[in-house]
Protein backbone atom coordinates (compact mmCIF):
# COMPACT_ATOMS: atom_id res chain seq x y z
CA UNK A 1 0.00 0.00 0.00
CA UNK A 2 1.64 3.64 -1.01
CA UNK A 3 2.12 5.55 1.94
CA UNK A 4 0.34 8.94 1.46
CA UNK A 5 1.77 10.37 4.51
CA UNK A 6 5.48 9.86 3.36
CA UNK A 7 4.71 10.88 -0.27
CA UNK A 8 3.42 13.96 1.31
CA UNK A 9 5.87 15.02 3.40
CA UNK A 10 8.50 14.84 -0.20
CA UNK A 11 6.31 16.82 -1.87
CA UNK A 12 5.94 19.51 0.35
CA UNK A 13 9.89 20.09 1.11
CA UNK A 14 9.59 20.09 -2.64
CA UNK A 15 7.12 22.72 -2.96
CA UNK A 16 8.73 24.79 -0.33
CA UNK A 17 12.18 24.01 -2.41
CA UNK A 18 10.95 25.67 -5.28
CA UNK A 19 9.67 28.57 -3.68
CA UNK A 20 5.75 28.59 -3.03
CA UNK A 21 4.57 30.91 -0.76
CA UNK A 22 1.61 27.98 -0.21
CA UNK A 23 0.97 24.25 -1.48
CA UNK A 24 -0.70 21.24 -0.60
CA UNK A 25 -0.97 17.72 -1.35
CA UNK A 26 -4.75 16.21 -1.74
CA UNK A 27 -4.15 12.30 -1.51
CA UNK A 28 -7.15 10.46 -2.43
CA UNK A 29 -8.40 7.17 -2.54
CA UNK A 30 -11.95 6.65 -2.79
CA UNK A 31 -14.01 3.66 -3.21
CA UNK A 32 -17.96 3.71 -4.80
CA UNK A 33 -20.75 1.42 -5.32
CA UNK A 34 -24.28 2.42 -7.36
CA UNK A 35 -27.22 0.56 -7.98
CA UNK A 36 -30.18 1.26 -9.87
CA UNK A 37 -33.97 -0.28 -10.07
CA UNK A 38 -35.94 0.93 -12.86
CA UNK A 39 -38.69 -0.93 -15.14
CA UNK A 40 -38.80 -3.33 -12.09
CA UNK A 41 -35.27 -4.46 -12.96
CA UNK A 42 -32.27 -3.99 -11.16
CA UNK A 43 -29.61 -2.77 -13.16
CA UNK A 44 -26.18 -0.65 -13.41
CA UNK A 45 -24.75 -2.68 -10.19
CA UNK A 46 -21.20 -1.45 -10.32
CA UNK A 47 -18.26 -0.86 -8.31
CA UNK A 48 -15.07 1.86 -8.61
CA UNK A 49 -11.85 2.82 -7.01
CA UNK A 50 -10.23 5.76 -7.80
CA UNK A 51 -6.73 7.12 -6.24
CA UNK A 52 -4.40 9.78 -7.44
CA UNK A 53 -3.11 12.81 -5.88
CA UNK A 54 -3.56 16.62 -6.25
CA UNK A 55 -0.58 19.13 -5.80
CA UNK A 56 -1.19 23.01 -5.51
CA UNK A 57 1.43 25.75 -5.67
CA UNK A 58 0.38 29.17 -4.67
CA UNK A 59 2.91 31.89 -5.68
CA UNK A 60 1.74 35.61 -5.19
CA UNK A 61 -1.83 35.12 -4.73
CA UNK A 62 -2.02 32.46 -8.37
CA UNK A 63 -2.95 29.34 -7.85
CA UNK A 64 -1.28 26.60 -10.13
CA UNK A 65 -2.59 23.47 -9.82
CA UNK A 66 -1.34 19.72 -11.40
CA UNK A 67 -2.52 16.14 -10.14
CA UNK A 68 -1.62 12.69 -11.11
CA UNK A 69 -3.15 8.63 -10.55
CA UNK A 70 0.61 7.70 -10.89
CA UNK A 71 2.13 7.68 -7.03
CA UNK A 72 5.59 8.04 -7.08
CA UNK A 73 8.15 10.40 -5.45
CA UNK A 74 9.25 11.07 -9.91
CA UNK A 75 6.00 11.36 -10.66
CA UNK A 76 5.15 13.72 -7.96
CA UNK A 77 8.42 15.95 -8.50
CA UNK A 78 7.56 15.80 -12.29
CA UNK A 79 4.24 17.98 -11.57
CA UNK A 80 5.68 20.13 -8.91
CA UNK A 81 8.46 21.25 -11.53
CA UNK A 82 6.07 21.95 -14.10
CA UNK A 83 3.79 23.71 -11.87
CA UNK A 84 7.47 26.05 -10.24
CA UNK A 85 9.20 26.11 -13.78
CA UNK A 86 9.99 29.62 -13.27
CA UNK A 87 10.54 29.29 -9.96
CA UNK A 88 14.36 30.23 -7.85
CA UNK A 89 16.49 27.99 -7.70
CA UNK A 90 16.65 25.15 -5.72
CA UNK A 91 17.83 25.40 -2.08
CA UNK A 92 17.88 23.52 1.02
CA UNK A 93 14.96 23.27 3.66
CA UNK A 94 13.79 22.20 6.90
CA UNK A 95 10.47 21.47 7.23
CA UNK A 96 8.97 19.83 10.70
CA UNK A 97 5.90 17.66 10.04
CA UNK A 98 2.98 17.72 12.67
CA UNK A 99 -0.05 15.04 12.47
CA UNK A 100 -3.13 16.30 13.29
CA UNK A 101 -5.30 14.12 15.15
CA UNK A 102 -8.10 12.54 13.08
CA UNK A 103 -11.82 13.45 14.48
CA UNK A 104 -13.81 11.43 11.63
CA UNK A 105 -15.02 9.50 14.27
CA UNK A 106 -17.00 11.88 16.09
CA UNK A 107 -18.63 13.01 13.30
CA UNK A 108 -19.28 9.78 11.08
CA UNK A 109 -22.66 7.25 11.87
CA UNK A 110 -20.58 4.56 11.28
CA UNK A 111 -17.77 3.87 8.53
CA UNK A 112 -18.12 0.00 7.48
CA UNK A 113 -19.73 0.53 4.07
CA UNK A 114 -18.30 -4.03 3.14
CA UNK A 115 -22.42 -5.26 3.16
CA UNK A 116 -23.16 -7.83 1.26
CA UNK A 117 -25.12 -6.54 -2.46
CA UNK A 118 -27.65 -9.03 -1.78
CA UNK A 119 -28.42 -6.11 0.52
CA UNK A 120 -27.85 -3.38 -0.93
CA UNK A 121 -30.32 -5.29 -3.84
CA UNK A 122 -33.39 -5.98 -1.39
CA UNK A 123 -33.21 -2.09 -0.32
CA UNK A 124 -33.62 -1.07 -4.32
CA UNK A 125 -36.23 -3.74 -4.59
CA UNK A 126 -38.69 -2.50 -1.53
CA UNK A 127 -38.71 0.73 -2.54
CA UNK A 128 -40.03 -0.22 -5.74
CA UNK A 129 -42.67 -2.48 -4.69
CA UNK A 130 -43.72 -0.07 -2.28
CA UNK A 131 -44.26 2.84 -4.56
CA UNK A 132 -45.72 0.71 -7.62
CA UNK A 133 -48.31 -0.77 -4.43
CA UNK A 134 -50.09 3.01 -5.19
CA UNK A 135 -51.62 1.76 -7.90
CA UNK A 136 -52.19 1.56 -12.02
CA UNK A 137 -51.41 5.67 -11.97
CA UNK A 138 -47.92 5.14 -11.03
CA UNK A 139 -45.96 4.20 -14.53
CA UNK A 140 -42.38 4.73 -13.65
CA UNK A 141 -40.22 4.35 -10.36
CA UNK A 142 -36.93 4.37 -10.58
CA UNK A 143 -34.53 3.76 -7.41
CA UNK A 144 -31.04 4.46 -6.77
CA UNK A 145 -28.69 3.58 -4.31
CA UNK A 146 -25.20 4.83 -3.57
CA UNK A 147 -22.11 4.87 -1.22
CA UNK A 148 -18.51 5.62 -1.26
CA UNK A 149 -15.53 5.66 1.27
CA UNK A 150 -13.45 8.60 0.42
CA UNK A 151 -9.97 8.69 2.33
CA UNK A 152 -8.25 11.15 2.18
CA UNK A 153 -4.82 13.18 3.38
CA UNK A 154 -3.25 16.50 3.23
CA UNK A 155 0.05 17.51 3.65
CA UNK A 156 0.85 21.22 3.37
CA UNK A 157 3.87 23.70 3.29
CA UNK A 158 3.07 24.90 6.95
CA UNK A 159 4.34 20.87 7.84
CA UNK A 160 0.35 19.53 8.63
CA UNK A 161 -0.14 16.27 7.55
CA UNK A 162 -4.17 15.79 8.30
CA UNK A 163 -6.33 12.39 7.84
CA UNK A 164 -9.80 11.99 7.27
CA UNK A 165 -12.61 9.35 5.97
CA UNK A 166 -15.76 10.15 4.52
CA UNK A 167 -18.05 7.18 4.32
CA UNK A 168 -21.83 8.28 2.68
CA UNK A 169 -24.49 6.62 1.28
CA UNK A 170 -27.41 8.27 -0.50
CA UNK A 171 -30.41 6.92 -1.73
CA UNK A 172 -33.29 8.56 -3.36
CA UNK A 173 -36.78 7.38 -5.58
CA UNK A 174 -38.26 9.27 -8.32
CA UNK A 175 -42.20 8.17 -9.34
CA UNK A 176 -43.79 9.62 -12.19
CA UNK A 177 -47.46 9.39 -12.12
CA UNK A 178 -50.46 9.52 -15.14
CA UNK A 179 -54.06 10.20 -14.90
CA UNK A 180 -53.94 9.90 -18.76
CA UNK A 181 -54.31 13.55 -19.10
CA UNK A 182 -51.09 14.70 -17.86
CA UNK A 183 -47.90 13.58 -16.27
CA UNK A 184 -46.53 14.57 -12.40
CA UNK A 185 -43.11 13.24 -10.87
CA UNK A 186 -42.50 13.08 -7.39
CA UNK A 187 -38.61 12.83 -5.71
CA UNK A 188 -37.02 11.73 -2.17
CA UNK A 189 -33.54 11.97 -1.23
CA UNK A 190 -32.08 10.84 2.00
CA UNK A 191 -28.52 10.49 2.57
CA UNK A 192 -25.59 11.22 5.38
CA UNK A 193 -22.08 10.41 6.65
CA UNK A 194 -21.94 7.44 7.36
CA UNK A 195 -22.72 3.69 6.68
CA UNK A 196 -25.95 1.89 6.21
CA UNK A 197 -27.22 2.54 9.67
CA UNK A 198 -29.07 5.34 7.49
CA UNK A 199 -31.70 2.43 7.13
CA UNK A 200 -32.87 2.11 10.75
CA UNK A 201 -33.75 5.67 10.93
CA UNK A 202 -35.61 5.85 7.73
CA UNK A 203 -36.85 2.57 5.72
CA UNK A 204 -36.77 2.57 1.90
CA UNK A 205 -40.67 2.42 2.11
CA UNK A 206 -40.91 5.67 3.59
CA UNK A 207 -38.84 7.09 0.61
CA UNK A 208 -40.66 5.55 -1.67
CA UNK A 209 -44.15 6.40 -0.06
CA UNK A 210 -43.08 10.21 0.05
CA UNK A 211 -42.05 10.42 -3.84
CA UNK A 212 -44.99 8.70 -5.22
CA UNK A 213 -47.75 10.20 -2.88
CA UNK A 214 -45.99 13.66 -3.43
CA UNK A 215 -46.52 12.77 -7.60
CA UNK A 216 -50.03 11.39 -6.75
CA UNK A 217 -51.41 14.50 -4.90
CA UNK A 218 -49.79 17.01 -7.59
CA UNK A 219 -52.20 14.78 -10.00
CA UNK A 220 -54.81 16.23 -8.48
CA UNK A 221 -53.69 19.67 -7.65
CA UNK A 222 -55.01 23.17 -8.86
CA UNK A 223 -53.01 25.55 -11.38
CA UNK A 224 -51.03 27.59 -8.97
CA UNK A 225 -52.34 31.61 -9.09
CA UNK A 226 -49.87 34.12 -10.21
CA UNK A 227 -49.19 37.76 -8.11
CA UNK A 228 -47.67 38.65 -4.53
CA UNK A 229 -49.19 36.55 -1.90
CA UNK A 230 -47.76 35.55 1.52
CA UNK A 231 -45.60 32.50 1.28
CA UNK A 232 -45.14 30.29 4.31
CA UNK A 233 -41.58 27.99 3.88
CA UNK A 234 -42.24 24.39 5.51
CA UNK A 235 -39.35 22.95 7.34
CA UNK A 236 -39.98 20.08 4.88
CA UNK A 237 -39.46 22.35 2.07
CA UNK A 238 -35.58 22.23 1.89
CA UNK A 239 -33.03 24.74 2.27
CA UNK A 240 -32.78 25.43 -1.78
CA UNK A 241 -33.64 29.12 -1.15
CA UNK A 242 -31.10 29.56 1.29
CA UNK A 243 -28.16 27.55 -0.22
CA UNK A 244 -28.67 29.80 -3.46
CA UNK A 245 -30.25 32.46 -2.89
CA UNK A 246 -27.96 33.39 0.23
CA UNK A 247 -25.24 30.64 0.74
CA UNK A 248 -23.10 31.19 -2.34
CA UNK A 249 -22.89 35.00 -2.15
CA UNK A 250 -21.53 34.63 1.52
CA UNK A 251 -18.75 32.54 -0.29
CA UNK A 252 -15.41 34.71 -0.04
CA UNK A 253 -14.47 34.43 -3.49
CA UNK A 254 -17.84 35.48 -4.64
CA UNK A 255 -17.40 38.35 -2.30
CA UNK A 256 -13.96 39.62 -2.31
CA UNK A 257 -14.55 39.70 -6.60
CA UNK A 258 -17.57 41.96 -5.79
CA UNK A 259 -19.64 39.04 -7.62
CA UNK A 260 -21.97 38.87 -4.11
CA UNK A 261 -24.66 40.92 -2.85
CA UNK A 262 -23.25 41.08 0.29
CA UNK A 263 -19.67 42.13 -0.21
CA UNK A 264 -18.14 44.94 1.70
CA UNK A 265 -21.05 44.73 4.16
CA UNK A 266 -19.92 42.93 7.18
CA UNK A 267 -21.22 44.38 10.11
CA UNK A 268 -24.31 45.61 8.13
CA UNK A 269 -28.12 44.58 8.68
CA UNK A 270 -28.66 42.15 6.15
CA UNK A 271 -31.56 40.09 7.11
CA UNK A 272 -34.63 40.35 9.89
CA UNK A 273 -33.42 40.42 13.36
CA UNK A 274 -35.33 36.90 13.45
CA UNK A 275 -33.12 35.45 10.82
CA UNK A 276 -29.23 33.81 11.69
CA UNK A 277 -27.63 32.31 8.99
CA UNK A 278 -25.02 28.91 9.69
CA UNK A 279 -22.46 26.96 8.10
CA UNK A 280 -21.59 24.20 10.15
CA UNK A 281 -19.05 21.42 8.59
CA UNK A 282 -18.36 19.79 11.49
CA UNK A 283 -22.36 18.23 12.15
CA UNK A 284 -22.93 14.64 13.41
CA UNK A 285 -24.14 12.35 10.22
CA UNK A 286 -24.39 15.06 7.96
CA UNK A 287 -24.63 14.63 4.75
CA UNK A 288 -22.14 17.92 4.10
CA UNK A 289 -19.64 17.18 6.69
CA UNK A 290 -16.22 16.15 7.26
CA UNK A 291 -13.69 16.11 10.32
CA UNK A 292 -11.28 18.90 7.81
CA UNK A 293 -11.41 20.40 4.31
CA UNK A 294 -10.30 19.48 1.23
CA UNK A 295 -7.16 22.06 2.67
CA UNK A 296 -6.70 19.88 6.12
CA UNK A 297 -8.20 22.94 8.44
CA UNK A 298 -10.81 21.41 10.51
CA UNK A 299 -14.31 22.18 9.76
CA UNK A 300 -16.55 23.57 12.32
CA UNK A 301 -19.35 26.56 13.14
CA UNK A 302 -19.10 29.41 11.38
CA UNK A 303 -21.95 32.23 12.04
CA UNK A 304 -22.67 34.30 8.73
CA UNK A 305 -25.64 35.81 9.43
CA UNK A 306 -26.38 36.58 13.42
CA UNK A 307 -29.78 38.03 14.40
CA UNK A 308 -29.86 39.82 10.76
CA UNK A 309 -26.49 41.24 10.80
CA UNK A 310 -24.03 39.55 8.24
CA UNK A 311 -20.67 38.55 10.72
CA UNK A 312 -18.33 36.90 7.82
CA UNK A 313 -17.97 34.67 5.14
CA UNK A 314 -16.86 31.38 4.40
CA UNK A 315 -13.10 31.30 3.37
CA UNK A 316 -10.59 28.52 2.06
CA UNK A 317 -6.65 29.07 2.72
CA UNK A 318 -6.21 31.58 -0.34
CA UNK A 319 -8.99 33.60 0.05
CA UNK A 320 -8.11 33.78 3.52
CA UNK A 321 -4.40 34.50 2.52
CA UNK A 322 -6.07 37.62 0.26
CA UNK A 323 -7.66 39.09 3.06
CA UNK A 324 -5.38 38.59 5.85
CA UNK A 325 -7.55 36.39 8.00
CA UNK A 326 -8.26 32.86 8.53
CA UNK A 327 -9.65 29.70 6.84
CA UNK A 328 -12.94 28.89 7.75
CA UNK A 329 -12.45 24.78 6.86
CA UNK A 330 -14.63 25.67 3.92
CA UNK A 331 -12.17 24.78 1.51
CA UNK A 332 -13.71 22.08 -0.70
CA UNK A 333 -12.96 20.27 -4.03
CA UNK A 334 -14.77 17.43 -5.86
CA UNK A 335 -11.86 15.13 -6.18
CA UNK A 336 -8.21 15.02 -6.35
CA UNK A 337 -8.13 16.55 -9.72
CA UNK A 338 -9.83 19.76 -8.83
CA UNK A 339 -8.80 23.02 -7.47
CA UNK A 340 -10.04 23.65 -3.98
CA UNK A 341 -12.46 26.52 -3.57
CA UNK A 342 -14.54 27.91 -0.98
CA UNK A 343 -17.95 26.07 -0.45
CA UNK A 344 -20.64 25.93 1.64
CA UNK A 345 -20.91 22.74 4.13
CA UNK A 346 -24.38 21.96 6.30
CA UNK A 347 -25.88 25.58 5.50
CA UNK A 348 -29.03 26.26 7.65
CA UNK A 349 -31.05 29.18 9.16
CA UNK A 350 -31.29 28.49 12.68
CA UNK A 351 -34.79 27.82 14.67
CA UNK A 352 -36.72 30.37 16.26
CA UNK A 353 -39.57 30.95 18.98
CA UNK A 354 -42.69 30.21 16.87
CA UNK A 355 -45.09 27.62 16.78
CA UNK A 356 -44.75 26.30 12.85
CA UNK A 357 -48.37 25.20 12.96
CA UNK A 358 -49.14 28.99 15.01
CA UNK A 359 -47.82 30.41 11.87
CA UNK A 360 -50.13 28.58 9.53
CA UNK A 361 -53.11 29.49 11.57
CA UNK A 362 -52.09 33.67 11.42
CA UNK A 363 -52.12 33.41 8.09
CA UNK A 364 -55.57 34.26 6.62
CA UNK A 365 -54.46 34.06 3.16
CA UNK A 366 -51.38 32.63 1.54
CA UNK A 367 -49.45 29.89 -0.25
CA UNK A 368 -47.41 27.02 1.50
CA UNK A 369 -44.47 25.60 0.20
CA UNK A 370 -43.80 21.69 1.39
CA UNK A 371 -41.23 20.80 -1.23
CA UNK A 372 -38.79 23.48 -3.61
CA UNK A 373 -37.40 22.31 -6.67
CA UNK A 374 -34.94 23.70 -8.45
CA UNK A 375 -34.26 27.28 -9.62
CA UNK A 376 -31.83 30.32 -10.50
CA UNK A 377 -30.13 32.74 -8.69
CA UNK A 378 -28.13 36.13 -9.89
CA UNK A 379 -25.50 36.40 -6.88
CA UNK A 380 -24.24 39.92 -7.86
CA UNK A 381 -27.70 41.28 -7.31
CA UNK A 382 -29.66 38.45 -4.80
CA UNK A 383 -32.56 37.88 -7.34
CA UNK A 384 -33.29 34.76 -7.73
CA UNK A 385 -36.20 32.37 -9.41
CA UNK A 386 -37.53 29.07 -8.07
CA UNK A 387 -39.62 25.82 -8.91
CA UNK A 388 -42.15 24.44 -6.06
CA UNK A 389 -42.76 21.04 -6.35
CA UNK A 390 -45.43 20.65 -3.83
CA UNK A 391 -47.34 23.95 -2.13
CA UNK A 392 -51.14 23.69 -0.93
CA UNK A 393 -53.26 26.99 -0.17
CA UNK A 394 -53.70 28.94 3.19
CA UNK A 395 -57.04 30.23 4.06
CA UNK A 396 -58.54 31.40 6.95
CA UNK A 397 -55.56 29.94 8.71
CA UNK A 398 -56.13 26.26 6.99
CA UNK A 399 -54.03 24.05 5.03
CA UNK A 400 -56.91 23.06 2.18
CA UNK A 401 -56.06 22.46 -1.39
CA UNK A 402 -53.05 21.39 -3.58
CA UNK A 403 -51.69 23.78 -6.37
CA UNK A 404 -48.97 23.05 -9.14
CA UNK A 405 -46.98 24.89 -11.33
CA UNK A 406 -46.05 27.71 -9.01
CA UNK A 407 -42.39 29.37 -8.91
CA UNK A 408 -41.05 31.92 -6.46
CA UNK A 409 -39.62 35.02 -7.95
CA UNK A 410 -37.88 37.31 -5.69
CA UNK A 411 -34.67 39.17 -4.41
CA UNK A 412 -32.89 36.92 -1.43
CA UNK A 413 -31.30 39.98 0.63
CA UNK A 414 -35.08 41.90 0.22
CA UNK A 415 -37.00 38.49 1.48
CA UNK A 416 -34.60 38.08 4.33
CA UNK A 417 -35.18 41.04 5.78
CA UNK A 418 -38.99 40.90 5.61
CA UNK A 419 -38.92 37.09 7.34
CA UNK A 420 -41.70 37.81 10.08
CA UNK A 421 -42.12 34.67 11.61
CA UNK A 422 -39.35 31.91 12.39
CA UNK A 423 -40.39 28.57 13.48
CA UNK A 424 -38.92 26.19 16.41
CA UNK A 425 -38.31 23.55 14.19
CA UNK A 426 -35.23 22.67 11.66
CA UNK A 427 -35.45 20.26 8.96
CA UNK A 428 -32.50 19.13 6.28
CA UNK A 429 -32.22 18.45 2.58
CA UNK A 430 -29.44 16.63 0.79
CA UNK A 431 -27.66 17.66 -2.58
CA UNK A 432 -24.84 17.98 -4.62
CA UNK A 433 -23.90 21.81 -5.07
CA UNK A 434 -22.77 22.96 -8.46
CA UNK A 435 -19.80 26.06 -8.66
CA UNK A 436 -17.15 26.25 -10.90
CA UNK A 437 -18.00 23.15 -12.83
CA UNK A 438 -17.36 21.27 -9.12
CA UNK A 439 -19.87 19.35 -7.50
CA UNK A 440 -19.67 18.38 -3.47
CA UNK A 441 -22.09 16.74 -1.52
CA UNK A 442 -23.78 19.36 0.99
CA UNK A 443 -26.88 19.55 2.84
CA UNK A 444 -29.34 22.87 3.40
CA UNK A 445 -31.84 23.38 6.34
CA UNK A 446 -34.48 25.65 7.76
CA UNK A 447 -37.22 25.98 9.88
CA UNK A 448 -40.68 27.00 9.22
CA UNK A 449 -40.63 30.74 7.64
CA UNK A 450 -43.23 32.83 6.60
CA UNK A 451 -42.69 35.56 3.97
CA UNK A 452 -45.34 38.67 4.23
CA UNK A 453 -45.25 39.04 0.72
CA UNK A 454 -43.43 37.79 -2.43
CA UNK A 455 -44.16 37.21 -6.15
CA UNK A 456 -45.71 33.79 -7.25
CA UNK A 457 -45.71 32.73 -10.55
CA UNK A 458 -48.31 30.62 -11.58
CA UNK A 459 -50.37 29.44 -15.04
CA UNK A 460 -53.91 30.46 -13.06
Amino acid sequence: MVDFKELGEFGARELKKRGADFGDLFFERRFTFSGKCEENRIENLSNGIEVGVGIRFIKNFKTYYGFTNKLSQKAILEVIENLAAAAAAEKEVTLDFTEKEPRYEKICEGHDLDIPVERKVELLKRANEKARSYGDRVKQVTVVLRDQIQEVVVVNTTGQIVEDLRPRVVFYTLVVASNGIELQTGYEPVGHLGDYSLFERVSPEEIASKAAERALTMLKARPAPSGRFTVVLSSQAGGTMIHEAVGHGLEADLANQGLSVYANKLGEEVASPLITVVDDGFMKGKYGSSGYDDEGTPTGKNVLIENGVLKGYMYDTLEAMKSGGMPTGNGRRQSYMHVPIPRMTNTYVAPGESDPQEIIKSTKKGILVVKMGGGQVNTVNGDFVFEVSEAYLIENGEVTVPIKGASLIGNGPQVLKEIDAVGNDLNFSIGTCGKDGQGVPVSDGIPTLRIPSITVGGTS
